[in-house]
Formats: structure tokens, C-alpha cells, sequence
């Protein structure tokens, strides 16, 4: 099959866009398949043109028993960011699979074994995670990140999201001096080591954040919402998450 990858690397969701030639290929393929739950909010409109001219539309974020947003401006609607969770991409990649199977020519028996391949691949990357991230105290699994992305990471591994620079599930947003205050007040009195920034995103914030605590904390910077080049360590989503993992365990552990 041929694949058009949309985003590009380093791009961040929220705010990519497409050209119109793009937008025509969308209403040409024979499968289109998004995130969904507002993460891509500068594409949505030709999602749905190409869903209007009749191409097949897969929403993969719906079909990973997504979970709402706890905390931020969001709190309760429905969190896209589901993929910080390797037993729902296992979710995502079945669902595809399923909808793969209806395009015409399609090899069914090869796209069995690919599905079921890439199923063990996450799933052994669950068990990976979940073994270095038993190794950080429980009392030192805290995160602070630039906004609320790392929701579904959180539920799956135990760890308490102390709060976000932005409080949004977009980047879209900015905060206000009383949401900083108030994060810093957060950071200062939960002792974490360390504040998680998006690598497309600057550490600006991050370092005020940092400043206002009064304390020395790390600025780590994870791949939170989109792969790397080709040959970096975060160009596919497994070696993705297994960068952010050792980052994360790195930074708490200490």
C-alpha cells in the first residue's frame, strides 16, 4: 500500500496544516486516518470533506478507550493524546487493521501477520516500560509537563500529574501568571526533580517555572506529540517511547 504521511517530523498537532494538493489526496485515498478528539484542529475540516466525498475515515483515538482530561481546561472532555499508552495503541493498530481489510487489493493474510507482529512489538514495549518505571519510587512518580499530554501514561504506569505549564491538552493555549503561580506553589511543595518539555516546543516556560520554585529542577525535554527525523532517537513510535521512558525514569529515579 502507499502511505502519505501528512505531519511532518517535529511538527506539533495542533497547529500543522496541510497544502492543496494534500487536501486533494485526502479525498482521493482510499483510507484516511487521523487521531481524532480535536488533536489535529488545523486538518479537521478536510477530514471531513474527504468523509463527505465518501473515503472511508478512521478516528484511531476513539477506538482506545480514550479517557477525559482530568485536570486543565479540558476537564472532562475526552483526551486525543491516548498513544502515551502502548496497550491502546494496540487498541489503534487492531481498528486499523479492521479498516485495512475493507480497502480493495489489500493482501489479507499478509496484513494478519503484520497486525499481529506489530501487536507483540507493543506489547513487549509495554512490559519494558512498566519494568523501568516499577523501578522509580512510587513517591517520586510526579510529573510536570508543558501541557496535559501525558494523561494515559499516568493511568497505565501510576504516576500523579502534579500539573502543566500550559493548562490545556493544546499548545494552542498559553497560561496565565496565576496558573504559574500556582504550578510553581504545586512544584515546590510535591519536591519534583524535574519538569517535562515538549521537544518542539522551547523551554522557555519551563525555566521561568524552574525559577519561581526556588528549587533545582531538571528540564527535560520529551517527544510528547511527534516523531524525529529519520536516525534520531524517536523516529519510529517505538523507539519514541522508549526514549521518553529512559528520560523519565532518568530525571525521577535520581
Amino acid at each position: 500500500a502507499e502511505v502519505t504521511v501528512l505531519m511532518k517530523p517535529n511538527a506539533d498537532p495542533h497547529s500543522f496544516g496541510v497544502s492543496a494538493q494534500e487536501a486533494n489526496t485526502m479525498r482521493t485515498a482510499g483510507l484516511v486516518v487521523y487521531n481524532g478528539l480535536g488533536l489535529e484542529e488545523g486538518i479537521q475540516q478536510h477530514v471531513d470533506a474527504a468523509n463527505a466525498d465518501g473515503v472511508p475515515t478512521l478516528e484511531a483515538a476513539a477506538q482506545a478507550r480514550p479517557l477525559p482530561f482530568r485536570a486543565g481546561d479540558e476537564a472532562g472532555a475526552l483526551d486525543p493524546h491516548f498513544w502515551t499508552d502502548p496497550t491502546r495503541m494496540k487498541d489503534a493498530a487492531q481498528a486499523i487493521s479492521h479498516a485495512l481489510a475493507k480497502v480493495e487489493r489489500v493482501d489479507q493474510d499478509q496484513l494478519r501477520k503484520s497486525t499481529d507482529t506489530y501487536l507483540g512489538v507493543l506489547g513487549e514495549l509495554d512490559q519494558s516500560m512498566e519494568r523501568q518505571f516499577n523501578a522509580i519510587p512510587p513517591d517520586r512518580r510526579k510529573l510536570v509537563t508543558t501541557h496535559h499530554v501525558f494523561g494515559y501514561l499516568a493511568d497505565r504506569y501510576d504516576f500523579a500529574v502534579i500539573g502543566a505549564i500550559i493548562p490545556s491538552g493544546t499548545t494552542l493555549a498559553s497560561p496565565s501568571s496565576s496558573d504559574l503561580a500556582s504550578l510553581s506553589n504545586a512544584v515546590r511543595d510535591s519536591g519534583v526533580p524535574a519538569v517535562f518539555v515538549d521537544t518542539s516546543q522551547p523551554g522557555r516556560l519551563a525555566k521561568a517555572l524552574a525559577g519561581e520554585t526556588g528549587t533545582t529542577v531538571a528540564i527535560v525535554p520529551l517527544y510528547s506529540e511527534s516523531l524525529d527525523r529519520p536516525g534520531t532517537d524517536a523516529d519510529t513510535y517505538v523507539k519514541m517511547m522508549q526514549t521518553n521512558t529512559s528520560r523519565i525514569s532518568t530525571a525521577l529515579a535520581r
